[in-house]
């Protein structure tokens, strides 16, 4: 008995080791909470923030991580394209996965799917036929990556209103390969009915964001 109790402590701990080096390693993920302010995030530096956070507590915080978001132009402030922000790839998940391996296979024929988007913890996180469905991803960009046009708000005020407006959102949770737009578009499709939690979740969201690492 204690012989097999040493066996099974032992192969708990080399699991546990290669799933930290796995996260190490990781340079995508999907966020498993959200700001708690809805899509307030306090800009994209807060957005960035938060990814970075989330890296950190999984041993991956060496990286310099960037939120998947663009901003809109407004009061003279030119936009922020979501793709320019992300590094060059390639990217991938916690299980070492990868999910793309350059922005244009990102925004062409990629693996993101509800099997590789994992949440930094390298967790399954919840889509469609799952209670709750988190499918929802914060994004407020448009199929090819860019910033929609100024004008109607995409962005929850570039990502500081918890309230009134509306952003884009992007689904995880597509299928093999189906990446048929706007219904299956990991990016962009369609947006929500405000900017509060409540809201977000009203469509299938909790406020969550893509992250990537940059460097």
């Amino acid at each position: 008995m204690r012989i097999a109790t040493i066996a099974a402590a032992a192969a708990f701990a080399a699991a546990t080791a290669t799933a930290h080096a796995q996260q190490a390693n990781m340079s995508f993920f999907v966020t498993s909470t959200g700001s708690g302010k809805g899509a307030d995030f306090g800009g994209l530096a807060g957005a960035d923030a938060h990814c970075q956070k989330l890296a950190a507590a999984v041993g991956a915080g060496g990286k310099t991580w960037r939120a998947y978001l663009s901003t809109q132009a407004a009061g003279g402030v030119a936009a922020v394209n979501a793709k320019e922000r992300i590094g060059r790839g390639p990217w991938q998940n916690a299980k070492g996965v990868v999910v793309a391996k350059d922005v244009a296979e990102l925004h062409g024929s990629n693996n993101l799917t509800k099997q590789t988007a994992l949440d930094e913890k390298g967790a399954v996180v919840n889509g469609r036929g799952d209670t709750p469905n988190r499918h929802d991803i914060l994004t407020g960009t448009q199929a090819d990556g860019t910033a929609f046009p100024p004008g109607e708000d995409r962005t929850c005020g570039n990502w500081t209103k918890s309230g009134e407006g509306s952003a884009f959102v992007g689904h995880h949770d597509r299928t093999g390969l189906d990446t048929s737009p706007p219904a299956l578009s990991w990016n962009t499709s369609h947006p929500s009915r405000g900017c509060s939690d409540d809201a977000l979740k009203a469509t299938g969201g909790a406020g969550l964001l893509y992250c990537f690492a940059a460097n």
